[in-house]
């Protein structure tokens, strides 16, 4: 892979192409909606607006090829402890396989660090098997068994 990635934050001319990836898998199909950009923009600009929120893509060639969620969360647990949590990792189709997904995690981890966070946690869904080996390459480890209620 060349060196010609940027990691920065996304800008609102993004979101297009962010959504593109969150809809492009077999969950994502059921769940986004790229023909709408309504929502996403609404919720960019909460994200844009809130210091604790890092929504970052990945882009080479000036285009987007990556994205992640990062929130950092103060917190009483572990002695006071910050800690940050990785959503929405996704890699363009003609990226995966190319270790822009170690890049966008290891960005994550470091800016973790920098923030002053003690602990890096995330979710992944419970079907997406090679989402979860990549993760335990990357040292996660599958530690607690995770619950959504859908409102």
């Amino acid at each position: 892979m060349s060196d010609d990635l940027e990691i920065r934050p996304a800008a609102t001319t993004d979101v297009p192409a962010i959504v593109a990836m969150l809809a492009d898998d077999p969950l994502g199909a059921q769940r986004e909606s790229p023909d709408d950009l309504g929502p996403y923009l609404t919720a960019f600009e909460r994200l844009a607006n809130d210091p604790h929120q890092h929504l970052m893509v990945a882009v080479r060639a000036g285009r987007v090829v990556g994205t992640l969620q990062l929130t950092v969360i103060p917190g009483l647990s572990r002695r006071g402890a910050t800690r940050s949590v990785i959503e929405g990792v996704r890699v363009h189709a003609d990226e995966r396989g190319s270790g822009l997904g170690s890049r966008l995690i290891e960005w994550a981890v470091e800016e973790s660090r920098r923030q002053g966070c003690q602990l890096v946690q995330l979710t992944s869904d419970a079907t997406r098997k090679d989402a979860h080996r990549f993760y335990e390459r990357l040292g996660f480890e599958a530690s607690h068994l995770g619950f959504k209620l859908p409102l």
